[in-house]
């Protein structure tokens, strides 16, 4: 069975889900979800590893920091290594879903050392993100959102409505018929998004990385990852494009393999459980 855990990392507290023996891997949640993300994996892996699933920084139990800078993405990376080492071990399999996927790229680029093999789910690699968002395609329309959470307190205001209202239909209508969330999850996350200071916290994420990218502060994304890496891509994300994934073997020193998802959303941890617990066991007892 799961146990709960605070550990003290970098400066804050982080909520933590644990269970299992074995290597350790971490499974980093993404917006606006939390380690209740990973609900539907947790039993699955635990059965070969030892598992981790924090809150992360803002999010639902962990601590909530003030600041936008508090969410700039060497912060997280730094959050992440020092729960590694809390946790007693020098690197862990890393396996992240949207944001969680952002800072495990990161993670991978920046402090190889601490990160043995690496799955992202649903989180473009920013390299050919860049190169979408330069280039002026059709990409842009989909991160129109990533602007408007620049906006201080009206996105909060709108995804906070009603205890939570906004941020249930926008759950709702990005998942592909209904399959993703149950009322009960929906009720969860939006317990989570209104905890005091959690709307806030979380959507820093995003103003932390623009804020980044304006003045030039953005990590370099041109290191090549060291780790055997794993892309998991539902098909049907609303948010991001195939074409996301596309021209990547560059960017990878060892293995790297992707294993597109179709008739699936964003949510594919969520709507496709036994594929994708199927293919972390699959990727990680390689």
């Amino acid at each position: 069975m799961p146990v709960r855990r605070d550990i003290a990392v970098n400066g804050v507290r982080l909520h933590c889900v644990l269970e299992g023996k074995g290597p350790l891997v971490l499974l980093l949640h993404g917006f606006p979800e939390s380690a209740y993300a990973w609900r539907k994996q947790i039993p699955a892996l635990a059965e070969r590893f030892r598992v981790v699933a924090p809150d992360l920084r803002g999010y639902a139990e962990s601590d909530k920091p003030p600041r936008v800078s508090d969410y700039r993405i060497p912060v997280l990376v730094a959050d992440i290594v020092g729960l590694i080492q809390a946790l007693g071990e020098d690197r862990a399999h890393v396996v992240g879903h949207d944001w969680g996927g952002a800072i495990a790229w990161a993670a991978a680029e920046t402090r190889p050392e601490a990160v043995d093999r690496l799955v992202v789910l649903n989180c473009p690699h920013p390299m050919p993100l860049k190169r979408a968002l330069r280039s002026l395609s059709r990409q842009v329309l989909r991160s129109w959102y990533v602007l408007f959470f620049q906006l201080p307190r009206v996105p909060e205001a709108i995804l906070g409505w009603d205890g939570g209202a906004g941020l249930e239909r926008m759950l709702r209508g990005s998942a592909n018929r209904g399959r993703a969330f149950s009322d009960d999850d929906l009720l969860e996350y939006r317990r989570a998004f209104s905890m005091p200071g959690a709307a806030t916290a979380t959507l820093n994420y995003y103003r932390a990385v623009f804020r980044d990218a304006l003045t030039g502060r953005a990590l370099d994304a041109s290191t090549i990852i060291q780790a055997p890496t794993l892309l998991i891509w539902a098909e049907d994300d609303v948010a991001l494009g195939r074409e996301l994934t596309n021209d990547m073997q560059g960017l990878f020193a060892s293995e790297f393999r992707i294993e597109y998802v179709p008739h699936t959303s964003h949510w594919v941890m969520e709507e496709r459980p036994e594929l994708v617990n199927r293919l972390l066991l699959d990727f990680l007892r390689a």
